[in-house]
């Protein structure tokens, strides 16, 4: 699956149509390149997904051995996600989906050859199904923030449909051919053992287009990379002072924490309540992609007719704890399968708006971190739901953990319900383009300029009629907000103790090349908040503004010369 040439090659802009459709996206030839070839690839991981789990099942008869699958898969991102994002911030993003593509191949190609030769044991499985998805969480993140490289902004929640409508495509197929492959052979470690070649093999597709993509990254910053501690702790300055993107995370969590416990328990139902073998668990799981499915297709068609992204979460919150109840004390298939098929198709709904907020809620500049943090916050909901749900039913009954996540989900929904997303209309993160260049910095002591200098304080001096001193403090504090989410590691707002009509702005940076990224961050939406302030300053002149930098001590060399300038 080549990609076209960088000459022949539409723009997303100019291959997106007038009128979005739930499958315009597709029309983007370097988009749907992606799209096949991910697609593949989840085929092979969802057939991994079960045929590894009902390998666990024949390996040890333990609940929470088998529900720590689950952890295993979901682990990896709690611990890595800010790093993840981070470093899909910093560095090529080809490059690293490459790296990360080929971690995971080499993972399940080792794995394929342990389980072939007998030598796979619960803890051994449970330690490279840690190592798959160590790859996997560091490499969500890119993965999902080159969607705004490849599509128009507009056409981004159709495209976040797309890919959930390829994850549960592969999730509707995947868990039955898994099932199937598995069932297809006398052992269990053999089939599992197929199953893990396949998957290593259809890394290989993903390798293929990363490698003829001809990459034009969004935002290509002219300043040195950050590095990556200092960039996760701007994304975790962004997601701290972004009310958007918190009320996003804290969705994600409590959602998937509670409705983890389906997938940790799915493969213990199937066995002791169903009396199903691989097979018979591949199809229940497969009902869960199959409602993922109708979900993803239908979704576009939903947002359209004006159902709110909060409404779908309500809703998709109630019938997942039905669907608990369901599988918790009504062991029948043919009750069980359309209550799992409605169960993916209320979780597609879900991480589907929330995953939109997530992209639409920050500029270009921080996605990938802030995807990373969504995917932490996403998968360490399931990680920890899943160790809690296994134990409850190891030491109880598989019925007993099924119902207490069915009535977390119903008492915590008032409460999350406060937390909208996708509220209001989207804000404009087009970067500005500052009139003025930023004031030059100049050396002391050696006569050449260090950019890594600081603490730099700026400082803003306001004249605010009494009559606007209201509106002024309100506006402030909006921009207070923006100046902390670029950048900034502290503000404050002052005004003169004998003449309140005198005010001061003042934010502190840790360095001049920080501040300098500052400027680069500042989006049209950034502008706007500012503008407000400054509408409300009285005088012919804009607001003044001085750069302070820390003046630290230096050692004269003599009296004549005390800062030592020649």
């Amino acid at each position: 699956m080549p990609l076209s040439s960088p000459n022949t090659e539409p723009s997303a802009e100019s291959a997106a149509p007038a009128v979005s459709s739930g499958f315009a996206p597709l029309r983007i030839p370097l988009f749907r390149d992606r799209w096949i070839a991910s697609t593949i690839s989840s085929v092979g991981t969802w057939m991994q997904d079960t045929a590894g789990t009902w390998l666990m099942v024949s390996l040890t008869p333990s609940p929470l051995l088998i529900a720590l699958m689950q952890t295993a898969a979901s682990l990896p991102v709690l611990l890595f996600g800010l790093l993840a994002g981070a470093t899909a911030d910093i560095f090529d993003r080809r490059k690293l989906l490459i790296f990360w593509q080929a971690w995971m191949l080499t993972s399940v190609a080792i794995l394929a050859l342990l389980t072939f030769l007998g030598h796979i044991s619960p803890w051994a499985l449970l330690a490279f199904t840690f190592l798959l998805n160590i790859g996997s969480a560091m490499n969500n993140p890119a993965w999902q923030a080159i969607v705004p490289e490849l599509v128009p902004r507009s056409l981004i929640p159709d495209t976040v449909s797309l890919n959930a409508a390829s994850n549960n495509l592969a999730r509707a197929v995947g868990p039955a051919l898994g099932g199937l492959m598995v069932a297809a052979f006398k052992r269990a470690d053999a089939g599992a053992g197929s199953v893990f070649a396949l998957n290593a093999i259809s890394f290989a597709g993903v390798i293929w287009v990363l490698f003829n993509w001809k990459r034009t990254p969004l935002f290509r910053s002219a300043l040195p990379a950050e590095r990556i501690e200092g960039s996760i702790r701007g994304g975790l300055r962004y997601v701290r002072y972004s009310p958007q993107l918190q009320a996003s995370l804290v969705r994600a969590f409590t959602y998937c924490f509670f409705v983890s416990a389906i997938w940790a328990l799915l493969a213990v139902v199937a066995r002791a309540d169903l009396k199903q073998g691989a097979l018979g668990y591949g199809i229940l799981n497969g009902s869960l992609g199959l409602g993922a499915v109708i979900a993803a297709t239908q979704l576009p068609r939903i947002r359209r007719r004006g159902v709110t992204a909060d409404q779908i979460l309500s809703i998709s919150t109630v019938f997942q704890a039905l669907a608990l109840l369901a599988l918790a004390f009504i062991p029948s298939p043919w009750i069980i399968i359309p209550m799992l098929i409605g169960s993916g198709s209320c979780w597609t709904a879900t991480m589907s708006s929330i995953n939109t907020s997530v992209q639409l809620a920050v500029p270009p500049w921080v996605t990938a971190r802030a995807l990373g943090a969504y995917m932490m916050i996403f998968q360490g909901g399931m990680a920890l739901g899943a160790v809690l749900w296994g134990f409850i039913a190891q030491h109880t009954h598989t019925r007993y953990a099924l119902a207490a996540s069915a009535a977390g989900l119903l008492i915590t929904l008032p409460y999350v319900r406060r937390f909208g997303i996708l509220q209001g209309p989207v804000p404009d993160f087009t970067p500005y383009k500052f009139r003025r260049p930023a004031p030059e910095l100049v050396g002391v002591a050696s006569g050449e300029a260090d950019p890594n200098e600081g603490p730099v304080r700026i400082s803003v001096d306001y004249c605010i009629p009494i009559e606007h001193y209201a509106s002024f403090t309100h506006y402030i504090h909006d921009l207070r907000g923006v100046r902390l989410r670029d950048g900034a590691v502290r503000w404050g707002i002052y005004r003169e103790a004998g003449d309140p009509t005198h005010l001061n702005e003042t934010f502190i940076m840790e360095s001049w090349l920080d501040y300098l990224r500052s400027r680069e961050r500042t989006t049209a939406a950034d502008t706007a908040i500012r503008d407000s302030v400054y509408a409300l300053h009285q005088g012919e002149a804009p607001p003044r503004v001085t750069h302070q930098i820390y003046a630290r001590e230096i050692q004269p060399r003599d009296e004549e010369n005390p800062i030592g300038e020649g």
